[in-house]
């Protein structure tokens, strides 16, 4: 049995943003050390808003605060099949809230979007995102899993992360770094999503769930058995101490497991 992830609860949006950004440049680093990049997968929802708000804040001037954009490779956790220019894509939710805001003099990412030729086709787009990971992962070496030096995940009040709901047979796909998805019980219906096994196989994981409307699914997967089956509760199973929490006080009202202090 692994350790416990670790879950951080803060008194509002803006001390939970100031501590995210000391996460991911911390993992940033880590990356830079391992492979000179910085291999990110992200989510929609509110989490594009709070990245901006963490990322794009004042530097303290320290070497380790320095957000080097340039070296970044940002991917999809999970992607609808709509035009890039779509107000349900996930890329244009990062694009208006964070890529779009970056200061000319800060680099800018290599970002990898969806190829939207396939729109009509999800499983063709599902197998050619997953060839965009094996140039990056694998260009070298064939590997079984990529590994990211960390994935930003959100958490739906059902439970849901990435496009992986409860109760889907996509939780038990094992083979596929990138599946897709026809049925999604959350419009769009078409979507690509990151697997399972690719999502517990990262460095770190991070889920950011703030507002009281996530306290009830916080509860659940935190403090039931119920919860633990649920995709946010497989990811704190198969991810263990890689995983943590970022998540305000609203949030976590009601929830016994304990929380951590700082990082």
């Amino acid at each position: 049995m692994g350790k416990a992830p670790n879950l951080y609860s803060f008194d509002d949006v803006d001390k939970l943003a100031a501590t995210l950004r000391r996460y991911i440049l911390q993992c940033q680093n880590a990356g830079f050390e391992r492979h000179g990049v910085f291999k990110v997968a992200v989510s929609g929802g509110s989490l594009p808003s709070t990245l901006s708000k963490a990322l794009l804040a004042r530097s303290n001037g320290s070497p380790e605060d320095n957000v080097q954009f340039d070296k970044w490779e940002i991917f999809f956790a999970d992607e609808r099949a709509v035009p890039l220019d779509h107000s349900d894509s996930n890329y244009k939710l990062l694009k208006d809230d964070l890529l779009d805001n970056i200061p000319g003099d800060a680099g800018k990412p290599t970002v990898h979007t969806v190829d939207t030729e396939y729109l009509e086709d999800v499983q063709e787009m599902a197998d050619q995102y997953e060839k965009t990971l094996v140039k990056s992962f694998a260009a070298k070496d064939s590997v079984k899993l990529p590994i990211f030096d960390l994935l930003l995940l959100g958490c739906g009040p059902d439970g849901h992360t990435c496009s992986l709901f409860p109760n889907h047979p996509l939780l038990r796909e094992g083979d596929a770094w990138v599946a897709y998805i026809e049925n999604s019980p959350k419009p769009p219906a078409k979507r690509i999503t990151l697997t399972m096994p690719v999502v517990t196989h990262g460095v770190k994981i991070a889920f950011v769930a703030t507002g009281e409307g996530k306290k009830d699914i916080l509860r659940k997967i935190f403090d039931s058995e119920e919860g633990q089956g649920l995709p946010c509760g497989l990811v704190n199973e198969g991810g263990a101490e890689k995983v943590s929490w970022f998540t305000d006080k609203v949030a976590t009202e009601g929830v016994s497991f304990p929380r951590r202090g700082s990082l």
